[in-house]
């Protein structure tokens, strides 16, 4: 009984792999960023005030969706159902948010490609913008928790799929507040 205690759930286990495999994608991406910086044409990262927002918002939902998995735990399945749909309203938000920030580039006559665009801005958008689809992977798997939760016929009280998923969600957090630390002091 010890022996299979100690075993990880092969979801878990998988999970652990494909977040192996993101890292490497997106330290390659960093650092062929670091390298095309030294180009003459080269332009400094000015980061929107908008970043700071979706920061903070990204920042509150990993607080959230623990939450949502201790109410799991401890049966409180009213508490559990509020603070799984608040985050994924707020990984929802940061999305919103993130948007909002690059759409101010706009505003102010950067572009990010094509003609007239800069190398810099183009790997903000390049890497944000792939940050922000494992975010929304992250929005759909929450939501079908969600939905599962809200059912009146599902009575599934397993916690593995929200471990899972908030492992992923502490992640895709963590991953966000490397890449702003990262183009707010690499500029």
């Amino acid at each position: 009984m010890n022996e299979q205690r100690k075993k990880i759930h092969p979801h878990k286990f998988t999970l652990w792999v494909a977040i192996g495999s993101i890292l490497m994608m997106f330290a390659g991406l960093t650092s062929a960023y670091i390298v095309k910086r030294n180009q003459a044409s080269w332009m400094m990262l000015e980061i929107p005030v908008i970043f700071w927002y979706s920061t903070f918002t990204i920042l509150t939902s990993s607080a959230t969706v623990q939450l949502a998995l201790q109410k799991l735990k401890q049966r409180e399945m009213i508490a559990y159902r509020r603070w799984l749909v608040i985050t994924a309203v707020l990984g929802v938000l940061f999305l919103v948010l993130q948007i909002a920030g690059f759409m101010k580039f706009g505003e102010l006559d950067i572009r990010l490609i094509g003609a007239g665009s800069n190398a810099s801005y183009s790997f903000l958008l390049a890497i944000s913008g792939l940050h922000g689809l494992h975010v929304l992977g992250g929005v759909i798997a929450l939501v079908v928790i969600a939905l599962r939760a809200l059912s009146t016929t599902n009575r599934n009280y397993s916690t593995i799929p929200l471990e899972i998923a908030a492992t992923y969600w502490h992640f895709v957090d963590i991953l966000w507040i490397y890449l702003f630390i990262f183009f707010n002091w690499m500029k």
